[in-house]
């Protein structure tokens, strides 16, 4: 299980040379003018994590599996987007696939590289975005509302309980206000809540594209966009997409050196990944041994049995326990069996509840 976000923002903006340095590949179009990528490229790239290394070590596994990042390069909306101009439709429908929404944000003065709007204004740009992604909300729900209410008057149970979650949603984006506001705290509401699909729902990623002289502070758009982030309750990550393409084109040994120079201590890529880790509250375990370390990804909170079943559904199904190292007591005991002498070894059952690091073996029966 990795997860899921689609890069989005005004043309030009730098959404696809960031794509293309963040996958290492050239399959978006980067190009100095609206609409250069029509269908959205999907990129997977691997989640860095140096405890992989650690545990390789310790086990002289054959070989390390990391877990895995997609991102989708999704074209640049334009207002009125959600009435169809520019491409939006079929941009609107595909970002509704992701889990995430990566809005990048163009934080740079640049004259060779024309603004879809005529000026730098990251605030209205980003008023830009979420406007076309609630309006096109408020459509969806507009449709969809009135039929609802008449079943729910009617007394069906199951109309009531999405009309509950729906309501409040609807309310909001008439008022202009995105529909994350309107995130149920109950767990079961929420779950409804999700099945509406809300393109104002989804968690926010704010990406400033930055000159690179302003990578490692930032400058006085960035500020503006971190500010906006705050307000929401959402994350901000400054890069230079101009930087990030040319670190991916180094060999893996150099780029360290050359990041240093700029004053970075590590790539744009990790930054999102943590960023977006913390955005969707994800969390990794490991499995290790002789044959491979292997990371997995899962959300914060994850029961055993739901863990085990992310590597195989047998593992859930038949699930009896888990025997749970955490990383620290793992690396300080030198391996499982040092981990086991020591009584760091713990037996879980299935309403134990996964941490960060956590290294397992699943028991189970089918």
């Amino acid at each position: 299980m990795g997860f899921n976000c689609g890069i989005v923002g005004l043309p030009n903006v730098g959404k696809s040379t960031l794509f293309n340095a963040l996958t290492a590949t050239v399959q978006a179009q980067a190009a100095n003018y609206p609409f250069c990528t029509i269908e959205p490229n999907i990129g997977r790239v691997a989640v860095p994590d140096d405890r992989l290394a650690v545990l390789q070590k310790i086990d002289a596994a054959a070989k390390i599996v990391p877990t895995q990042l997609e991102f989708v390069d999704i074209a640049g909306l334009v207002r009125g987007a959600s009435k169809g101009e520019g491409l939006g439709n079929q941009f609107l429908a595909n970002i509704r696939e992701v889990d995430a929404i990566i809005h990048v944000v163009r934080c740079f003065e640049n004259a060779e590289v024309v603004h879809v709007e005529g000026s730098v204004d990251p605030a209205r740009d980003i008023e830009t975005i979420e406007t076309e992604l609630m309006l096109a909300d408020l459509e969806a729900l507009e449709k969809r509302i009135s039929g609802v209410a008449k079943k729910a008057q009617a007394g069906d149970k199951e109309s009531q309980a999405l009309l509950a979650v729906m309501q409040p949603a609807y309310d909001l984006l008439k008022d202009g206000k995105p529909a994350r506001l309107a995130r149920p705290a109950d767990a079961e509401q929420n779950k409804l809540f999700n099945q509406l699909c809300l393109l104002s729902a989804k968690p926010v990623l704010y990406v400033c594209n930055v000159e690179e002289s302003a990578a490692a502070a930032g400058n006085a758009f960035s500020k503006q966009v971190a500010d906006w982030a705050a307000r929401e309750g959402n994350a901000a990550v400054v890069v230079s997409a101009a930087i990030e393409a040319e670190v991916a084109q180094l060999p893996a040994d150099d780029q360290g050196a050359f990041l240093e120079t700029l004053g970075l201590s590590e790539t744009g890529l990790n930054r999102i990944i943590r960023a977006g880790y913390a955005l969707l509250e994800l969390e990794t375990f490991f499995t290790t041994g002789p044959k491979e370390t292997h990371a997995w990804t899962m959300t914060k909170g994850t029961l055993a049995p739901q863990a085990a079943g992310i590597i195989h559904t047998d593992f859930e199904r038949g699930f009896i326990r888990a025997e749970v190292v955490s990383y620290a007591d793992y690396v300080a005991c030198g391996g499982e069996s040092g981990a086991r002498e020591a009584g760091k070894l713990r037996q879980e059952g299935k309403t134990y509840r996964m941490r960060d690091g956590d290294i397992c073996h699943f028991l189970f029966n089918i």
